[in-house]
């Protein structure tokens, strides 16, 4: 039944390949535990001990929480489908609770450094450094994800109005304006790369040397090259842009549920951690300000 309802998200929820991924991991490791512990069992016959038993091996092992509620919530979407196909009778993640995890702050990019990175760093007049430039810009400029990015197509990108067309998550529709800055890097980009690259018929704005769609270890180079030689960000990834598009957006007064709707969010739960990013920039002007303080 694994494999059903690998198609099941795939087909009918249409996640993305990075969710599926994901799912299809946390399930594999579970069946190969349960495979080496409890061989006369099968995912379809796990009960809420087997379960258990499965979460203390992967805390025993020394994995992060975060991560352990990620199998978790996974073998929870799995069983409510095997509830529904009637393939078992009682769920045995019914008991089941999440583990307590560190809140931590979403990293991002202090608004000086960034405004460093995109005004002063000389980007080489080459397809490399055209495609670099507009990564980073749309990363920061638009706060989409780097599914939304690689998956990106002309047909999304309106120059004359300064917005992007993009598909998110549970493919979800929104519109993200951009700012006119943008329009021409965007056609010197385009103009290079049909230039030097094959033009092929996928329609993606970004592409590889060689014509292909741009995958993510690539636009993770991208984005830690960057970050490591311009700012002093911990984390380098292309979410701290995301974590830097909405922080700043608040920071400026923003109203939050303009950010939510910009990045994607279905709940406003999600976009309110970047509300504490706020929060501490106003903590430290009332200690530095403040006769009381």
């Amino acid at each position: 039944m694994v494999e059903t309802f690998l198609k099941y998200l795939q087909y009918e929820k249409r996640v993305s390949k990075h969710t599926l991924t994901a799912y299809q991991s946390d399930l594999d490791q579970f069946q190969v535990f349960i495979q080496e512990v409890f061989p006369d069992h099968s995912p379809e016959t796990a009960d809420y001990g087997i379960v258990r038993s499965w979460i203390i091996q992967l805390v025993d092992s020394g994995i992060k929480a975060a991560s352990v509620n990620r199998k978790i919530a996974s073998l929870k979407t799995f069983y409510k489908f095997l509830m529904r196909q009637e393939v078992i009778k009682k769920n045995p993640m019914t008991k089941i609770r999440v583990l307590k995890t560190q809140k931590r702050l979403p990293s991002f990019v202090k608004e000086s450094e960034m405004i460093n990175l995109l005004d002063t760093v000389e980007f080489e007049d080459t397809l490399d450094g055209w495609r670099d430039r507009l990564i980073l810009e749309l990363f920061y400029s638009t706060g989409i994800r780097l599914s939304e990015l690689i998956t990106l197509k002309e047909v999304q990108v309106d120059a004359t109005n300064h917005t992007i067309k993009v598909l998110g998550k549970r493919n979800k529709e929104r519109l993200i304006p951009f700012p006119k800055s943008i329009v021409s890097i965007y056609k010197s980009y385009r103009q290079i790369r049909n230039k030097e690259v094959e033009i092929k018929s996928h329609g993606y704005v970004f592409v590889t040397d060689n014509g292909d769609p741009c995958y993510p270890m690539m636009v993770y180079r991208i984005v830690k090259h960057y970050l490591k030689e311009n700012t002093n960000t911990e984390k380098k990834s292309p979410h701290v842009f995301r974590h830097t598009y909405a922080t700043h957006l608040l920071n400026k007064g923003a109203e939050i549920n303009a950010v939510k709707d910009l990045l994607g969010h279905s709940s406003l739960a999600a976009t309110q951690v970047y509300t504490h990013n706020s929060m501490e920039k106003i903590k430290k002007a009332y200690d530095q300000a403040h006769p009381k303080a």
